[in-house]
């Protein structure tokens, strides 16, 4: 009965696949608009499809590559190729996500437009629905993907073999990273080059169709902040599903029942995450003069809430089928979930223009760029705090109750540790959603700015769009503090596998290659920050000069003359060539340095995945939230505030926007996947290591 129960997850994962259909097609049955405003959306459509063809030619090199890699490291030719095929799996269900949130996404955005003709609600309802069009993708491939693999290798197999589902983990963590990074230079390089050579040199309104960047702006907006953050919180709740799983196997050895709940219910715990996002979609209402970002946070909480009772239900089976004290694990979730929220409502007070952090970087834009910048980093400094109490306090109460559940085992703790990071991330569907709606709002505004639909459309689109930033800040805020959780667990999990291959680790601070590998954990994100930062001002430099070329070069465009178009194709084919050259370096490293590491010192490789995690961790907090802020502290004073546009005050918001823009979505968020794939394919090559080292 019970093995049998775990097929109700895939069952979710269908329905939430089926709710994501029927979504999907609402969104593309609505008006797309006028002749002019289609033309500009088969523009964007054309790009990102583009790109992302083109980054699935690098990417398939790649996963054969370490498809072959992982086919003779398993110990056994037949494990090896399993391993291959589940990192392969959890590849090509992040890819193709990604591939229908964007379809999706690149249409919604003038119909968006086009519903804002009729009202503020019904925009809302467009871009949202294909939000979360995207979202129950994102959770329903990561359920089903890991379900299945998890019911046939571990729950039916006559051996566990959780080391072959660790592989589809791998697979979702590459492809996210690749994504992330790939899609994260893309927009930023034409984010920078529009902004810089229009709105500052030019003096030409953001989105103003003279600017030959705008179209490749609007392609980075979807293969960035849709694909790109899709595949992230893809990855995040899968790993966050794996790392419960993993160690369940290691807490109850000998096979007791308890080892079958405990690979179970986080299985059922995300399913239940996909019935709860359907729910809280209809709390989601809007009305003329409301607030947005409440009518946004309100489906989220019914999703929570909705969410916390089944839990209750499948922590209390639980207890009922083995010992009562297994409820205790609930408390653990609820703490990762409670976490979670107060990580966004932290994220919100930062990133968002009607708390003081993002008003004091407007006023500090008074006296120009260079204060403005200053601002900025220093709110970025500042936000770090808050989450790390949080985190801090969701790792000790989850632990403390994660020992209650099974007392004397050292373990459990670490179980329920792994159990908070899952309840963080078990409603991602409407988080994915409530995050990859903002893109389709931006997108809208550049549309209705295009295309000319007048300044109450612009309005509508920019309050659309101005809440999509905040949302957008929260989901990175889930992402990154799932992370650390996620992290830890399989931190964990990665040391009792090489114990159980009898090589037990000593993590203790006089241990020199510790140390070592601390330092050298730590150094790495900023290594990587470097390289992707790198990346993005290689990409705008070239975009600049692409740019600047045109308006020399192209007579009449600056000049808004009838008839004169700028060559927006170009700009895209730069940002792409960019963006795929740039990210093979970042992405190759995360795979190869663990592995590396692994074959010349265990010892040395722990401490660098420790380093790595705390260093990351707070990088990525920091960058993400610093880059929200100075972003909206833009928008804050295109509402009118201290000049509005065109001040002085408004140009420095532009210098701060632009150093904040690959902060937010390039280096920041791929942190918290870079953290998390080290210690998957470390764990994914222990295999390797204990022949390497005699284990």
């Amino acid at each position: 009965m019970t093995a049998a129960v775990a097929w109700l997850a895939p069952l979710a994962a269908l329905v939430g696949l089926g709710v994501a259909a029927f979504l999907g097609t609402w969104v593309l049955k609505q008006d797309p608009g006028n002749e002019k405003m289609q033309e500009i959306s088969q523009a964007i459509q054309e790009g990102a499809m583009a790109f992302l063809k083109r980054e699935w030619r690098v990417l398939i090199i790649f996963a054969a590559f370490v498809f072959a890699a992982l086919s003779f490291s398993g110990g056994s030719l037949i494990k090896g190729v399993l391993t291959g095929a589940s990192f392969i799996t959890g590849g090509f269900l992040s890819a193709l996500a990604g591939y229908i949130g964007m379809y999706v996404a690149t249409r919604a955005n003038s119909r968006t437009a086009q519903a804002a003709t009729e009202g503020i609600h019904k925009a809302l309802n467009v871009a949202f629905r294909s939000g979360l069009t995207m979202g129950l993708t994102v959770a329903s491939f990561g359920v089903l993907g890991m379900g299945l693999w998890t019911i046939f290798l571990v729950i039916n197999g006559s051996t566990p073999q959780p080391e072959i589902v660790n592989g589809f983990a791998m697979g979702a963590s590459s492809i996210a990273l690749f994504a992330r990074v790939g899609g994260g230079i893309f927009t930023k390089a034409a984010d920078v080059g529009a902004d810089l050579v229009g709105k500052v040199e030019a003096g030409i309104p953001e989105d103003d169709p003279r600017n030959p960047a705008v179209i490749a702006d609007n392609v980075g907006d979807n293969v960035g902040d849709v694909a790109g953050m899709g595949a992230d919180l893809y990855e995040s709740y899968v790993g966050s599903i794996l790392a419960p799983i993993v160690l369940a196997l290691t807490l109850w050895k000998g096979g007791t029942v308890d080892v079958q709940f405990g690979v179970i219910v986080p299985l059922l715990i995300a399913g239940a995450g996909i019935i709860a996002s359907i729910i809280g979609l209809f709390a989601v209402r809007a009305k003329e003069g409301s607030n947005l970002h409440l009518a946004l946070n309100t489906g989220t909480y019914v999703a929570a809430a909705v969410e916390v009772v089944a839990m209750f239900g499948l922590f209390s089976w639980w207890a009922a089928e083995t010992e009562p004290a297994r409820l205790w694990y609930f408390g653990s979730v609820v703490a990762g979930l409670v976490a979670g929220i107060a990580i966004g409502q932290i994220t919100e007070y930062y990133c968002s223009d009607h708390y003081k952090p993002v008003k004091s970087i407007a006023d500090a834009s008074q006296t120009g760029a260079a204060t403005n910048i200053i601002a900025g980093l220093g709110v970025g400094m500042i936000s770090t705090v808050g989450p790390i109490l949080v985190v801090c306090a969701g790792i000790w109460g989850s632990y403390y109750m994660g020992n209650l559940a099974v007392p004397g085992q050292s373990t459990s703790g670490i179980y329920g540790i792994a159990l908070a990071a899952l309840g963080m991330l078990s409603i991602t569907a409407i988080t994915v959603g409530v995050d990859a709606y903002g893109p389709v709002a931006d997108n809208a505004g550049g549309i209705a700015e295009m295309a000319e639909m007048g300044p109450e459309i612009r309005k509508i689109t920019d309050s659309l769009d101005s809440v999509g930033n905040t949302t957008a800040a929260i989901a990175k805020g889930f992402a990154i503090g799932s992370a650390g959780l996620t992290a830890l667990a399989l931190f964990t999990a990665f040391r009792e596998s090489v114990a159980v291959g009898g090589i037990k680790l000593s993590l203790s601070l006089e241990n020199p290659n510790i140390i070592v590998g601390l330092f050298l954990g730590a150094m790495l994100p900023y290594l990587f920050a470097a390289l992707t930062m790198g990346a993005v001002g290689r990409a705008a430099f070239a975009m600049i000069g692409e740019v600047r070329r045109q308006f020399k070069d192209i007579p009449g465009l600056l000049a808004g003359e009838k008839g004169v178009k700028a060559d927006y194709a170009k700009c895209v084919d730069i940002a792409t060539a960019g963006a795929l050259r740039e990210m093979v370096l970042p992405g190759i490293l995360a795979v190869a340095i663990p592995i590396i590491l692994g074959i010349i010192d265990l010892e040395i490789l722990a401490g660098f995945l420790a380093g790595a995690v705390v260093s990351g961790f707070l990088l990525a907090i920091m960058m993400a939230n610093a880059g929200g802020a100075w972003d909206n502290a833009k928008k804050y004073i295109e509402g009118g505030v201290l000049g509005g546009k065109g001040s002085d005050a408004h140009k420095a918001a532009v210098v701060g926007d632009t150093v904040g823009d690959p902060f937010k979505d390039t280096s920041g968020p791929a942190m918290n996947i870079l953290i998390k794939l080290m210690t998957v394919v470390s764990l994914v090559f222990v295999p390797l290591f204990l022949r390497v080292h005699g284990g």
